[in-house]
């Protein structure tokens, strides 16, 4: 257990992701996005938003602790179509990428929080690149992880492709029906995207089955990589003006060397590399120095 300034006691979860507090949504547009939330409503708020398939789950609750403890309200979001969000059919999401974008201010809208902290992992990065654009005024700050440019850059080369065996991670057939089923597949892709970095299977195949169990449907999580693009953004990556920290590991298979490139993009962007690390959330390994640097940026 652990004691915050609120006066709330909050359970610290081992590497199954138990929960932190509460579950409660947010309803809004005829979207119902479940999230939760950790620290004292006056500290600044900082929302965790997850990469592409991905409930809230994925983001551990050891982490969200360790955040909330340097003194940051954290909350983490189940996307649409993952954990106990609004959920649709399989291969039909009956929604656009860019409303998948919106969803980080619908949360923030039912907490009452006008400004935040953007903590974007994979898609959850490209996710935050946009609102940084579309709704500068309701971002104090963006922290991207494991992720590449969504918007247009200046630099016109190509960035580095994937890894050989990762092109068609989320193309094949789903897994098989059942939640073990679903739990091998998390696992798998984990597995591969975490390359050279350092691979807890213990701990990511705890965090899988919780994500799976708590899923309204597990198979619907692969309808984000099926999605059309929507309106299109407007802004480039020079147009970022929250200060930004991007964040990546040395041995990430999927974006190789695409912090690098992201951070030389967005004006006064600082970089944090993580050894030993693949296209993950930041291991315990890294928090050493993870930490600090992201409540130092978000302070």
């Amino acid at each position: 257990m652990t004691s915050h300034d609120d006066g709330r006691r909050v359970r610290i979860g081992a590497a199954d992701g138990e929960a932190l507090g509460p579950e409660r949504f947010a309803e809004q547009d005829g979207v119902r996005l479940c999230y939760q939330a950790v620290g004292a409503p006056a500290w600044p708020t900082m929302i965790l938003i997850g990469g592409m398939g991905a409930s809230m789950d994925w983001w551990p609750t050891d982490l969200c602790v360790a955040l909330a403890d340097g003194g940051r309200r954290v909350v983490r979001y189940d996307h649409r179509d993952t954990g106990r969000s609004t959920t649709g059919a399989p291969g039909d999401p009956g929604y656009t990428a860019r409303d998948l974008a919106e969803d980080p201010l619908r949360v923030l809208d039912a907490l009452q929080v006008d400004r935040a902290h953007l903590v974007g992992l994979s898609m959850g990065g490209g996710i935050a690149q946009e609102l940084a654009v579309e709704h500068p005024g309701r971002v104090a700050s963006l922290t991207l992880i494991s992720t590449s440019a969504a918007l247009d850059r200046s630099d016109g080369t190509p960035l580095p492709g994937p890894a050989p065996g990762l092109a068609d991670l989320w193309g094949g057939p789903g897994p098989g029906p059942g939640e073990a089923a679903a739990v091998e597949a998390a696992v798998r892709e984990d597995r591969l995207l975490t390359a050279g970095g350092r691979f807890d299977e213990q701990r990511t195949r705890a965090i899988a089955r919780r994500a799976v169990h708590r899923s309204i449907d597990p198979a619907a999580s692969a309808n984000h990589a099926t999605l059309a693009p929507g309106p299109p953004v407007r802004g480039a990556l020079a147009d970022i003006g929250a200060p930004t920290l991007v964040v990546h590991g040395d041995r990430d298979p999927l974006f190789p060397g695409h912090g690098e490139r992201l951070a030389a993009e967005i004006p006064g962007a600082r970089l944090l590399v993580l050894a030993r690390t693949g296209h993950q959330v930041p291991p315990p390994h890294t928090w050493g120095r993870l930490l600090p640097a992201v409540l130092e940026h978000t302070a």
